[in-house]
């Protein structure tokens, strides 16, 4: 866990750190808001609540939509094969810059999970993958750029029906 808390730290960028600012400065706007007018306590208790809400799905919206608009790529599979005499799940795909920007690192990470025949077991199995795995790579990839990549997940051993996720964290 130590980490990686550690981890997410020390990839955090500039416009992060703007973000996480630019929320603690609106939670702390909106609880000044609520004392100054708290004569009035439904719009107190609403700008409380507003306050308390944005201090929770701010940051975490914030940074999910920050990274989708800021790193976006997009990831396709090429190859999926199970060996027969080792337990190893082997992916190939690439990984292509969608973004504008230039990027140096990309997490890759496979996630496999069960199907079954049932609609609401297949919705909650991603949920919950039986295996993970995940690489980081050192790519140089401008805008449009393709980086090839090869995974081997091991060990598999996982006989029956699966599903595989597969995508690109990248900075």
């Amino acid at each position: 866990m130590k980490e990686t808390l550690n981890a997410f730290i020390n990839h955090l960028t500039i416009y992060d750190y703007a973000l996480f600012g630019a929320v603690a400065l609106l939670v702390i706007l909106l609880l000044i808001l609520a004392i100054v007018v708290r004569k009035k306590v439904a719009l107190s208790m609403t700008l409380l609540i507003l306050a308390l809400l944005l201090l929770i799905a701010g940051p975490t919206v914030g940074y999910w939509q920050l990274h989708q608009f800021l790193y976006k790529t997009t990831t396709h599979l090429t190859l999926v094969k199970t060996l027969e005499f080792s337990q190893a799940l082997v992916l190939k795909g690439e990984v292509t810059n969608a973004s504008k920007r230039h990027l140096s690192t990309c997490k890759i990470t496979a996630k496999i999970f069960k199907v079954s025949g049932n609609p609401y077991l297949d919705a909650l199995y991603p949920l919950n993958p039986f295996q993970k795995m995940s690489i980081l790579k050192d790519v140089n990839l401008s805008s449009g750029e393709r980086y090839e990549f090869k995974m081997i997940v091991e060990p598999f051993t996982y006989a029956k029906e699966y599903n595989l996720s597969i995508g690109a964290q990248c900075q």
